[in-house]
């Protein structure tokens, strides 16, 4: 009889022995995957929507592939054409406790606020694609377009086209935007420095085909006269020449209407070599690797040598334009 109860006990021991032996493999997988984790570089990455147009589709495209678990990054992203919603999400990475913030803002207002609770926090913040108007002390750097330079070069072109007289369509991008105000920006002045610059009609479409469609048709139907249509981006140039085409307006290199656009997506470049457009303004939506590099100096403690790096951009003109800078440039 004590042999069977020694015996049962002895199992007994074996089974719980087991059990803790299981719970312990089970803790210490848990361990390894909690350090696998914490060897990630948790960012949060705020950008604007991805359907925006073909330069957004790009530049959230080179993101994704570039903060990856196999890059060494834990990446959650946000996205929104309204500033108050960016800045809600850029609060909830913050307290989800990113180590940085990355974030191409919709308005350059209002970001002081949430960008020095970050900085309160340990959370460094990079921007990307676009300028803000707040402090320099309240993030790392800022990879970004020269707005103002893409706008001036866009005019500059227009100007040495040498018409007697210019009468704009100026079909504007969301207003408060970086790139709406740089290329917007040098347009006005242009217009208020020469007697023979002319705006038809100044509005918003808010970088949208149908809606630049809209504007440009009812330009048309009040019979207003105009030769240049002046859009901020591609996909309202594109919708702009749609309502040419159903009026029959011709356009484009040697024809009654001037179109100029931005962003080089390889369709529009394709238009510009086909001569239907005439001008195409660069931004260059591949900044990831420019953030990447910047992350990794920050990681191995040094400093910056640059506050503001500023992407390499040109414009196009339909004359000049080759194959090689449809397929090299275009996105």
């Amino acid at each position: 009889m004590k042999k069977k109860i020694l015996a049962a006990i002895l199992v007994l021991t074996m089974v719980v022995g087991l059990t803790a032996c299981g719970k312990k493999a089970s803790n210490d997988a848990g361990s390894a995957d909690a350090d696998t984790g914490s060897d990630l570089i948790k960012v949060g990455i705020i950008n604007n929507d991805p359907n925006e147009s073909g330069y957004r589709t790009a530049n959230d495209k080179d993101l994704k592939a570039m903060f990856t678990k196999e890059n060494g990054y834990d990446a959650s992203f946000a996205y929104s054409l309204k500033n108050d919603e960016q800045i809600t999400a850029a609060q909830k990475f913050i307290q989800d406790g990113v180590d940085y913030l990355l974030l191409s803002a919709a308005d350059t207002a209002g970001w002081d606020s949430v960008l020095k609770d970050a900085q309160d926090q340990g959370v460094r913040v990079i921007l990307f694609d676009r300028t803000i108007d707040a402090d320099e002390s309240l993030y790392e750097a800022s990879i970004v377009s020269d707005m103002d330079k893409e706008g001036a070069q866009a005019v500059e072109w227009l100007a040495g086209q040498g018409l007697d007289e210019y009468n704009v369509i100026h079909i504007q991008g969301v207003m408060g935007t970086a790139a709406q105000k740089g290329r917007s920006g040098a347009l006005d002045e242009k217009v208020a420095a020469e007697s023979n610059w002319n705006i038809v009609t100044q509005q918003t479409a808010e970088w949208n085909a149908e809606k630049a469609q809209q504007i440009v048709q009812s330009v048309i139907d009040k019979g207003d006269k105009f030769n240049v249509i002046y859009a901020e981006n591609d996909d309202m140039a594109k919708g702009a020449v749609a309502a040419l085409d159903k009026a029959n307006i011709s356009h484009g290199v040697g024809k009654d209407v001037i179109i100029i656009g931005f962003d080089c997506n390889k369709w529009a470049l394709e238009e510009l070599k086909a001569g239907n457009w005439n001008y195409d303004g660069q931004c260059n939506p591949f900044q990831a690797s420019y953030i990447d590099e910047i992350i990794k100096k920050l990681e191995a403690g040094e400093t910056l040598s640059e506050k503001v790096v500023v992407m390499e951009e040109k414009g196009f003109d339909a004359t000049e334009i080759t194959d090689d800078d449809v397929n090299t440039y275009g996105i």
